[in-house]
């Protein structure tokens, strides 16, 4: 299975695009749309260099799901990409998340779980917040989870 341009948008969009090496919140070397294989403070790229980038830090997670074997529909595989590049396959395979996801629990109680991962060093970001949001409300396909600007939290939206 392949991410969708959809996918692809939602990565671009939470992880902006910088053409020059800056730090990550965690301090890493990073250029492109997160790339960071063999980044060095001081280089620069073109935004054909950041497209390239971007697409061949997709696919080692398409390969990663592949051998997973999950059956997912194009709006949580996306989600699931998404979710995975920004945290790393090694948080995805030690998650309550993914097993969930293999125990094929109630997309609720995945996304409860997705939206759990929004610190940086122990500490709250809104722009993962947000993402995260944005990750399990494409899971959904639905818009039910926000964040509370006035409580610094991740609400989900009551049925009416």
């Amino acid at each position: 299975m392949r991410t969708s341009k959809k996918g692809i948008d939602l990565i671009k969009q939470f992880e902006g695009c910088k053409l020059y090496a800056y730090r990550d919140a965690v301090g890493k070397p990073t250029i492109g749309y997160g790339h960071t294989l063999g980044v060095k403070m001081g280089t620069t790229i073109t935004q054909a260099q950041a497209d390239k980038f971007l697409f061949s830090d997709i696919e080692p997670i398409e390969k990663f799901l592949g051998r997973l074997g999950l059956a997912l529909p194009q709006n949580k595989y996306d989600a699931l990409v998404s979710w995975i590049f920004n945290l790393g396959t090694g948080n995805f395979s030690t998650s309550t998340m993914r097993k969930y996801i293999i125990a094929r629990r109630k997309d609720e109680d995945i996304t409860d779980q997705m939206v759990k991962w929004h610190y940086a060093n122990r500490v709250p970001l809104l722009g993962l917040m947000r993402r995260r949001c944005a990750e399990a409300n494409m899971w959904l396909n639905a818009d039910v989870y926000y964040v509370d600007k006035s409580t610094y939290t991740i609400k989900k939206r009551t049925a009416r």
